[in-house]
């Protein structure tokens, strides 16, 4: 089981309501709306999946990485450089 499983559902509202705000941003140039108002809203979109990804990560942490730190051996390594290189890519973007 994921770490996520727990929050599953509230994950999958997030997400859908972030795929609201996206069909909502290909409306508005669509018609037309000005750039900025444009530009604030894919900020909100964008903050709003930032937000879904710190939950995710954190869930990833507390549940996966501590779990295999419990095991030990390399598979506790491998989960721990695969979560850096999660934080790294999250932190780029």
């Amino acid at each position: 089981m994921h770490g996520y499983a727990e929050h599953k559902e509230a994950h999958l509202r997030r997400l859908r309501r972030i795929e609201g705000q996206v069909r909502g941003l290909q409306r508005m140039i669509e018609e037309d709306k000005y750039c900025i108002d444009v530009l604030t809203q894919i900020s909100a979109a964008t903050r709003a999946l930032q937000a879904v990804s710190l939950a995710l990560l954190d869930e990833h942490l507390r549940h996966c990485v501590t779990d295999a730190i419990a095991e030990g051996g390399e598979n506790a390594d491998a989960k721990v450089k695969e979560a850096a290189d999660a934080i790294a890519r999250l932190v780029r973007s």
